[in-house]
């Protein structure tokens, strides 16, 4: 290989007429790692996601997907690329089995390994059940995983997964974490794209933040956590919390003050857990009833919403 396993982009541009999806896009995800790729609609996610699988050829810029270009290299790129679309599309008329076991024959493994790669594959997200009904019975949240499947009958290095939670139920979800988790563990390059943030900050080592089509920032889900955000705290005595935060130097956000079951609660902005553990140590060596205190929001949600607001 010429160029590092994993995922490398850098300047990469794809236009549509008068619009241009991706704008200037620098990106690496590393094997081992799994990397959320973060932005709002419109901001090129999906479109450079079809560049990296190799279904768009860009405008300009460079990338190599485990080490080899998807426009000149083309048939190792797509060896090595497992692709999930956000929206599954198939042969509606064939059963989950024949999906997969199509799917291997394309990819040439042999009938015998291909037959047992998708019993493995359905076992595995959970669709034993529906390996020999038609696809087209699978309810939204049964195509994922269906999806998820076929994109792994040829054991890839690197998965492209656009939006996989989209329609599943809080049990799969659970499920699709410790998968991805699995597959990071196994040393292959994972880059997720997906509006629920929450979700990301259990699955995610690294994040990408795109923006107009262009690469806004880039975190470490880590560093995201220690940066200053808002944590929500409330107390059996919300006055004398209160004032214990003004007496102590912390100032309670304009407007944040909420009631909470006669609790009571408030938002301060804290530089991670460790100021909140400190905090909260402080807090009831001086006797007050603290009843939980958290963060406001998730990890990278917050980074997200900086981000936006910055650019306002």
């Amino acid at each position: 290989m010429n160029s590092p396993a994993g995922i490398q982009a850098h300047g990469v541009r794809r236009a549509f007429g008068q619009v241009r999806a991706v704008d200037g896009v620098d990106l690496v995800a590393s094997p081992g790692r799994v990397t959320a790729l973060i932005g709002p609609n419109g901001s090129g996610k999906t479109t450079l996601l079809l560049v990296l699988a190799g279904l768009l050829v860009p405008d300009a810029g460079t990338v190599t997907v485990a080490g080899y270009d998807p426009v000149t290299q083309g048939v190792e790129a797509r060896r090595r690329t497992g692709w999930m679309p956000d929206v599954f599309g198939t042969w509606d008329s064939l059963t989950c089995r024949e999906v997969l076991t199509t799917v291997a024959a394309a990819y040439r493994l042999p009938r015998e390994a291909g037959a047992a790669r998708a019993a493995e594959l359905l076992t595995l997200v959970h669709l034993d059940e529906f390996a020999d009904a038609p696809a087209h019975v699978l309810s939204r949240g049964q195509k994922q995983r269906l999806g998820l499947a076929r994109a792994l009958v040829h054991d890839p290095d690197v998965l492209l997964l656009d939006e996989p939670a989209s329609g599943l139920d809080p049990r799969s979800r659970v499920d699709l974490r410790e998968q991805v988790r699995s597959l990071a563990a196994q040393g292959k390059t994972v880059l997720i794209s997906s509006h629920v943030l929450t979700e990301l900050d259990e699955i995610a080592d690294d994040a990408v933040f795109l923006s107009r089509g262009r690469t806004a920032a880039t975190r470490t889900v880590t560093a995201a956590a220690a940066q200053r955000r808002p944590w929500r705290i409330t107390s059996l005595d919300p006055d004398a919390l209160r004032d214990w935060l003004a007496a102590n130097g912390h100032v309670v956000s304009t407007g944040s003050t909420t009631g909470d079951g006669g609790g009571g609660a408030v938002l301060v902005h804290l530089d991670g857990d460790a100021a909140a553990a400190a905090l909260l140590r402080a807090a009831v060596t001086d006797g007050i009833p603290i009843s939980s205190i958290a963060p406001a929001g998730g990890v990278l949600e917050q980074a997200y919403l900086e981000l936006e607001e910055e650019r306002r």
